[in-house]
């Protein structure tokens, strides 16, 4: 039997210039995903940085995005080689590397997702990712389908920001505003001046790689668009769970 490569999506719609709007989880239940994944998003971040998300909840996360429109996007906990191989393996193709802080870390981040000699990635014949050694051409044809994406979120980022973009194998730079907002001297205010001008000026920093943030805040994400954002989280399950639910009770309550 042979299966044909996995296209990557999302990839191929960032180096369009297409707009990519995301939703994000932070709890990897396959049946908010599953209803997630039918809402027409682009992609859906799985968090295991902040969430409890593990290798095994995002075996099943991928598998409740299966019938959707949006491309999975694995954030592991660390820049870890070991983490972000056990994610590859499972099939995810896109990942958001977190607290890169200068060029050579970038550089690890891609070289993880790489197979030798470009990188260091480990080599199993028969995964998820390549349909279980369905897909013949796998091992020359995942680099061109893998995204790796960086989150920017610290000051001394922000200083080098231009040579982690400028990083062979980035396909993209997020902006974290909360750590950012911590870094800038203002933790819980992303909307502070100083923050938001950071923010502004980001995208054109990036020598035409494309930026993404997140905000759950309409008015925000349509300024970080008008901004030249280009995959941008709308909507955070669990505060979607909570907003909804603290406005529907409040309506009877009062």
């Amino acid at each position: 039997m042979h299966a044909d490569m996995p296209i990557n999506r999302f990839k191929h719609a960032l180096a369009a210039g297409r707009l990519q709007i995301g939703l994000w989880s932070s709890m990897l239940h396959p049946l908010g995903l599953e209803a997630m994944g039918g809402a027409g998003a682009d992609w859906i971040l799985l968090d295991c940085e902040h969430g409890p998300g593990d290798p095994n909840e995002v075996l099943v996360a991928l598998h409740a995005m299966q019938a959707g429109t949006a491309t999975a996007i694995a954030r592991p906990a660390w820049n870890d080689s070991v983490l972000i191989k056990r994610y590859l393996d499972l099939g995810v193709n896109t990942l958001l590397i977190p607290m890169v802080q200068n060029a050579d870390e970038a550089r690890a981040a891609v070289a993880a997702t790489r197979y030798p000699p470009d990188g260091i990635r480990g080599v199993a014949s028969g995964t998820r990712a390549n349909r279980f050694g369905r897909v013949k051409e796998y091992f020359q044809k995942a680099a061109s389908e893998m995204c790796v994406l960086v989150q920017v979120e610290t000051k001394p980022a922000l200083d080098r920001i231009e040579e982690i973009a400028a990083v062979d194998g980035v396909d993209g730079v997020f902006i974290g505003p909360s750590d950012l907002a911590a870094a800038l001297g203002h933790i819980g205010n992303a909307g502070h001046p100083d923050v938001q001008a950071a923010i502004q000026a980001a995208p054109k920093r990036l020598g035409g790689k494309p930026a993404g943030i997140l905000t759950p805040v309409v008015a925000d994400a349509k300024r970080y668009i008008e901004w030249g954002y280009k995959f941008v989280a709308v909507g955070i399950d669990l505060a979607i769970i909570a907003r909804a639910s603290e406005s529907l009770v409040q309506t009877f309550k009062s």
